[in-house]
């Protein structure tokens, strides 16, 4: 065997597992930040919100180290095939952490507006959105490190079980609005905070798309699966 030709094989596979590897990072700070999230609106504490905030840094950080990587590997290697997939499933895979990241900031954002309001009950039903969000985030994460397709293919699938739970605190909070007028502002913040989360479980959606393709070469052809009903006509408040 070519010994020059072994080395340079390892030294390219010692990149690819480091550019994995970041991106693992940034979905595991992303995954802190939503817990970190939530936990602020459940204490009402408005000086660690503004921690969570401040955190989304390290992610946009990360975001741009796996930019550059990803450049260098392709002027210096010229990938193909296999390797060009799992190069250019990295980018998009951090651009999708880093909306995540996006995400769980603005939840923490709204909970310092939601503290000068009086709590209203429906925050309580919050935690469970947001432990469904980290949760495929989190099995998502395990799939791309591992190279599971059956794992991602599951996580793309239970993205309607998160849109069901947006669905039903959808409800909930115009049930709040439309019987005291004097909870329209908190159950507002509240709504995009839900659909803050929600949105997070898209993006781990286009993730789990993105191991399917690079785990197998073909992309998934089913529709996407959808349970939020938040625009369904029967759902909407009547003058």
């Amino acid at each position: 065997m070519n010994t020059s030709s072994d080395h340079i094989i390892r030294s390219y596979d010692d990149e690819l597992k480091r550019l994995t590897g970041e991106i693992v990072r940034m979905g595991e700070i992303a995954i802190a930040q939503i817990e970190g999230a939530v936990d602020v609106v459940e204490r009402r504490d408005s000086r660690a919100a503004e921690r969570v905030v401040a955190n989304d840094d390290a992610i946009d950080q990360l975001e741009a180290s796996v930019s550059h990587d990803v450049l260098l590997l392709l002027a210096r290697r010229q990938p193909m095939a296999r390797d060009l997939r799992e190069i250019l499933a990295a980018l998009r895979i951090a651009a999708d952490i880093e909306r995540i990241g996006d995400y769980a900031a603005n939840v923490a954002k709204r909970s310092m507006a939601l503290n000068i309001n009086a709590p209203i009950a429906p925050v309580h039903s919050l935690p469970a959105l947001a432990e469904a969000a980290s949760g495929l985030l989190a099995d998502v994460l395990k799939a791309y490190r591992d190279g599971d397709s059956e794992l991602a293919r599951q996580v793309w699938e239970r993205d309607a079980d998160l849109d069901a739970l947006y669905t039903a605190l959808f409800r909930e909070l115009l049930t709040y609005m439309m019987e005291d007028p004097r909870n329209i502002t908190s159950a507002t913040h509240l709504l995009f905070m839900a659909k803050n989360f929600e949105r997070i479980g898209d993006h781990a959606t286009n993730i789990a798309e993105n191991v399917w393709f690079l785990a197998t070469g073909e992309p998934l052809s089913e529709a996407r699966q959808k349970g939020d009903l938040t625009a369904s006509p029967e759902l909407q408040p009547h003058a």
